[in-house]
């Protein structure tokens, strides 16, 4: 008889999570119930809510009169279209920055997938219209979230705009620098052709840097959420990994993690994150004024330690 070992791991995961994140920044009840930041008998989809709110935004465009209005016949040709595939990797991506023409692309991607290849200029059309009451729906649903993005955004063009590059420290203390200049463009003659280089230049790329900073401050704190809830593993004796928002154990040690990881969601926004980064702010760029930051509502962090389904 051959005995082996076999190391079974689990793994949970976010639901949404860079939307998890935003929610709790803004403290916003309803987009903390949205990505199950609240206790229910049955999972919050926030992909399939908003593709709930795109079908019915077509529903009401396919009404109009085509003759007067160009998004009706779109309507009426993506209605049938319509699913939490078509819509997942647009709101997956919307906290990460993505950009307009970035979601036609996803969305694109998608109607081909489902067979609408007939003609080039109605699939680009229906990409765009697709892209833009995808984005519009995840603005009406995520309000909060879009005003701390966008405060967050306004922030750093004013800090690029100063020529200077975009700098903040984590709620664990680690100091980031966001890299992005402006690239320079040197053609080079030879003998045989000329070769066109490209360096960085000193100048910062002020449209860069202000994209970047919200996903990028973002990911700062699922980073500093993941090494939280590491340390804590560590020291509660639990093997640990992790990729993103996924958070692994052995099978025996799950319940032990899901209540560290929740504990440790709820310590790092218990702290006045936003408040202390313009403090950062203000101390690191004396000269530049600030916009004020955005309104929160009253969300109780301490509805996460009971949801089920916070990470699933």
């Amino acid at each position: 008889m051959v005995l082996v070992t076999f190391f079974c791991y689990l793994f949970k995961d976010g639901s949404c999570n860079g939307l998890q994140h935003y929610a709790a920044l803004g403290r916003d009840c309803l987009e903390a119930a949205a990505v199950n930041l609240v206790s229910r008998e049955k999972p919050a989809d926030v992909y399939s809510e908003i593709a709930v709110r795109v079908h019915d935004i077509m529903i009401r465009d396919s009404n109009e009169d085509p003759t007067t209005n160009p998004k009706a016949l779109l309507a009426k040709v993506l209605i049938d279209k319509v699913d939490r595939k078509l819509v997942k990797q647009t709101v997956m991506t919307s906290v990460y920055g993505v950009t307009f023409v970035g979601a036609r692309e996803q969305i694109k991607r998608r109607l081909l997938d489902k067979g609408l290849k007939d003609d080039d200029k109605l699939i680009f059309d229906a990409a765009c219209y697709a892209a833009k009451v995808t984005l519009d729906a995840l603005g009406e649903i995520f309000e909060a979230a879009r005003g701390i993005m966008n405060w967050l955004g306004d922030c750093a063009k004013v800090i690029a705009s100063d020529k200077q590059a975009v700098r903040w420290t984590t709620p664990l203390g680690l100091p980031v620098v966001q890299p992005y200049c402006k690239t320079e463009r040197h053609l080079v003659r030879t003998s045989l052709q000329f070769l066109a280089l490209r360096r960085e230049a000193d100048a910062v790329d002020v449209r860069k840097q202000r994209t970047a900073f919200p996903p990028n401050f973002v990911h700062s704190l699922d980073g500093s959420h993941m090494m939280m809830t590491a340390l804590a593993c560590r020291d509660a004796g639990l093997r640990f990994a992790g990729v993103h928002d996924s958070f692994w154990t052995h099978a025996c040690d799950v319940e032990k993690m899901n209540q560290i990881l929740r504990e440790k969601f709820v310590e790092l926004y218990s702290s006045p994150i936003l408040e202390n980064l313009l403090e950062d702010f203000q101390k690191s760029y004396p000269g530049l004024t600030f916009p004020c930051l955005p309104q929160r509502g009253d969300f109780d962090l301490q509805n996460v330690l009971e949801s089920p389904y916070f990470f699933n």
